[in-house]
């Protein structure tokens, strides 16, 4: 079968590779049906930072029909279309004990520590599939994972009844955080980027208004009321600090892109106007609730997405990402209908 296998930094190949063995208790088997390139995916290729096994097939965002099950499984059937969860937790340390998997003490994820969904068939555990509505389209469904990551940023920052929110950044995660903030938040909705093309299509599908990260705009946009709470997706240090200067008291700011470099300020900020930050890491147990969100809200992600036709095209597809080469907020690699 065709796989997409990363080597090292700056170093990915597609390859003929051997079929999944037939699933050992607890597994399954799927065909893969379309996957989803994420900012980790070009972050890793472009650093080499969470390389664990090499050469490892990449990839975490993706759906597949489930071709055989392992003893033991009965969860799903084979026929199921499912989406899948990205990550490898071990269930036994005291952060999976209560509830925490998403901080794991030995958390890895799929496509760096196990072979992921870039290739026409994965083996995989079982409690890592979710059965989905099986009208679904493929590409709708391939979303449910950056969904999750984007349900549990929105309910940590918790942004209280009719209060303003900031989104800053309409990548993947922000334009997903955006959108469903438009439809579970009843306040103002505001959000910033760089690219004005991607904004405006994030503030269309929302109801949303794109605002320059600047104080003074965002005071304008809200005739004069104050943000309290924001959300950075961009992981841009200058973008955090930005924010942290634009939110007034009492509020906090959510942290779910991943940074390069460090943040330095004076935490003092912090204290004197009671501004929290939060991190969030990946999900906990949003996922199922991310895929029942899928059929809701399918037509607003088609509009998020664009299509790569085949796996062979995926390298070509990382090099236009990270040139900044495309207007989606989603790259889809259709791998089997």
């Amino acid at each position: 079968m065709k796989a997409v296998r990363l080597y090292d930094a700056k170093d990915l190949r597609v390859e003929e590779v051997v079929m999944p063995s037939p699933p050992p208790p607890g597994f399954v088997n799927l065909q893969v049906r379309a996957a989803g390139i994420c900012g980790s995916d070009l972050h890793n290729y472009r650093t080499g930072q969470w390389i664990s096994r090499r050469p490892s097939t990449a990839g975490h965002e993706f759906c597949g029909r489930v071709t055989a099950v392992g003893d033991g499984v009965s969860n799903v059937s084979p026929g199921d279309v499912v989406s899948a969860d990205s990550r490898m937790w071990c269930g036994t340390c005291p952060a999976c004990i209560s509830g925490r998997s998403n901080v794991c003490e030995t958390l890895g994820f799929v496509g760096e520590v196990c072979d992921g969904g870039f290739a026409e068939a994965v083996q995989l555990p079982a409690r890592l599939v979710i059965p989905h509505d099986p009208q679904l389209s493929p590409d709708v469904a391939a979303m449910a994972e950056p969904l999750a990551v984007a349900l549990h940023a929105v309910r940590r920052l918790a942004v209280p009844t009719g209060q303003p929110v900031l989104v800053i950044g309409c990548g993947t995660i922000g334009g997903l955080s955006a959108l469903l903030l438009s439809r579970l938040h009843d306040g103002p909705l505001l959000m910033a980027d760089l690219n004005e093309e991607r904004a405006a299509l994030v503030a269309e599908v929302t109801g949303g208004t794109v605002v320059a990260l600047d104080k003074t705009d965002v005071d304008a946009a809200l005739s004069g009321a104050r943000v309290r709470h924001a959300l950075d997706a961009t992981g841009s240090i200058q973008a955090i600090s930005r924010a942290l200067d634009i939110l007034s008291g009492g509020g906090a700011l959510a942290l779910v892109g991943i940074s390069h470099g460090r943040l330095d300020f004076d935490p003092n900020i912090l204290v004197e106007r009671e501004i929290s930050l939060v991190g969030c890491h990946a999900f906990a147990d949003e996922l199922p609730e991310a895929v029942g969100l899928l059929v809701e809200l399918a037509p607003a992600l088609q509009r998020f997405i664009e299509v790569v036709p085949t796996l062979d095209d995926v390298p070509a597809a990382y090099e236009r990402l990270l040139r900044g080469d495309s207007k989606a907020l989603k790259t889809i690699i259709e791998v089997a209908g």
